[in-house]
């Protein structure tokens, strides 16, 4: 969309969010202000969504690196770009919306951007330790940190985009399953497009995580998908909505903020060593009650799936 069409329009901020409901209280006041002034002005300047998903990454990056030293003074610029990217990770979202270019690749490089920080963050902490003489078993909590990091981040994203499937009508063109990716992966060569089908590699192997950590949400997609075609009922929407909603604040927990906040409050005590028991201890207990009680909800919800297609 042309940039003297976006100032015209004079779109709210509302219209660059996914829903307002699956939106951190740090994010609608902080993050998605400062996102929706930085895709305007990207949008002016017609750079695209995955442009803006590289300089996060590249901002984030960078932070990791200067967590390695100990030194405030250069963690706190690291701080500082760290904040730069996760305000860059908003506004690539909020500018695909505005500019109306959401598309499949832009979220896989938004995806493959957020795993490079935190790959960053945790192989720069690592280091950090090992340089001052700790043991190598260091190496052993970071990977173990860093795989609950992945699989917690995986799982939070795939309910919160269930949650807008079921509930919204925003991300039902954007939900992909790893059926339809697996498809669509064969069909590209290595020789004729070796950068679209890695992309498609590393989310189709993303999803499958995603599917593999959920298995009765995503038969419950399925069988909405087959019975409704999209079309979500009133009775089974607004079930979903009772039921999810008490839970999106919990899932929340499991995104990026509130370990920045750790993180950040961590290395001003130069104990960063913290962060990745943060991640495997309080992180992962919520994560895993937060698994049992979605599986258990959309168990509940299948039969009511089903009841609505019976009665139909």
């Amino acid at each position: 969309m042309p940039a003297d069409v976006v100032h015209a329009a004079a779109p709210k901020i509302e219209s660059t969010f996914k829903a307002r409901e699956v939106e951190g209280i740090f994010d609608l006041y902080f993050y998605r202000p400062i996102g929706f002034w930085l895709a305007q002005v990207f949008a002016r300047l017609r750079m695209t969504p995955a442009g803006v998903s590289l300089l996060a990454g590249i901002f984030g990056v960078v932070a990791g690196h200067l967590y390695f030293y100990r030194d405030l003074s250069v963690n706190v610029v690291g701080m500082v770009l760290q904040v730069c990217a996760n305000a860059f990770d908003n506004a690539d979202g909020q500018l695909a919306r505005l500019t109306h270019q959401e598309s499949r690749e832009g979220r896989i490089i938004d995806s493959v951007a957020d795993h490079l920080v935190f790959v960053s963050v945790y192989l720069h902490l690592t280091l950090r330790y090992l340089f001052e003489g700790s043991s190598q078993a260091i190496c052993l909590l970071a990977l173990a940190a860093a795989v609950s990091h992945a699989l917690q981040g995986a799982a939070a994203d795939y309910y919160r985009n269930t949650y807008l499937y079921f509930v919204t009508t925003r991300a039902r063109t954007d939900l992909d399953s790893s059926s339809e990716l697996r498809s669509d992966f064969r069909k590209l060569t290595w020789r004729q497009a070796p950068w679209h089908k890695l992309l498609l590699a590393l989310y189709l192997n993303f999803t499958r995580q995603q599917e593999i950590l959920a298995p009765r949400l995503k038969t419950l997609r399925d069988v909405a998908a087959q019975l409704f075609h999209g079309k979500i009922p009133d009775s089974l929407r607004t079930r979903y909505r009772n039921l999810a909603s008490p839970m999106l604040k919990w899932w929340g927990l499991l995104m990026t903020n509130i370990r920045m906040l750790m993180l950040f409050a961590l290395l001003f005590i130069s104990q960063p060593v913290y962060y990745f028991w943060f991640e495997l201890i309080p992180l992962n207990l919520l994560f895993v009650y937060l698994l049992f009680r979605q599986e258990k909800m959309a168990g509940s919800l299948l039969k009511i799936a089903e009841f609505e297609q019976n009665s139909a």
